[in-house]
């Protein structure tokens, strides 16, 4: 998967048991993060996207969602308590939406822009210049 390419479809149940289809936010720009409890430096990340979201999403329609990587679903609930994260998180017990997403091991994060096209990718954990730079390629 590159730049410039359809980002990969993403379907599945939400940790909070809701339905998701990454096509329902066409539209809007989307950030995609795959994540897992044990990981570091997700943990660092985590309280970034939240401020983003909280500022982004008003204003432009920013929508984040994550894809639980190599995890307990049971954990990445926890996990997404103890951060206050309030964007859907899609279990992936059998590694297809990593696959198809090529992610190595987390944190990974893609940015899609309202058309369903990935512009950037993220690979390791993001810092606020990192988002910035990548969001700027996608900011409506």
């Amino acid at each position: 998967m590159k730049t410039g390419e359809t980002a990969p479809a993403i379907t599945g149940t939400t940790l909070d048991g809701t339905a998701i289809d990454l096509a329902a936010y066409r539209g809007k720009p989307v950030v995609v993060n795959f994540w897992a409890s044990w990981c570091t430096p997700c943990r660092e990340e985590f309280p970034l996207f939240k401020e983003r979201l909280a500022t982004l999403g008003p204003t432009d329609g920013l929508v984040i969602l994550g894809v639980l990587y190599k995890d307990q679903a049971e954990l990445g609930k926890q996990f997404l308590t103890e951060f206050g994260a309030t964007w859907p998180t899609v279990a992936d017990p059998d590694g297809k939406l990593a696959a198809a997403y090529r992610v190595v091991a987390p944190p990974q994060t893609y940015f899609i822009d309202a058309g369903g096209t990935l512009r950037g990718f993220q690979i390791g954990e993001v810092l606020p210049q990192d988002f910035d730079a990548q969001y700027a390629k996608i900011k409506p």
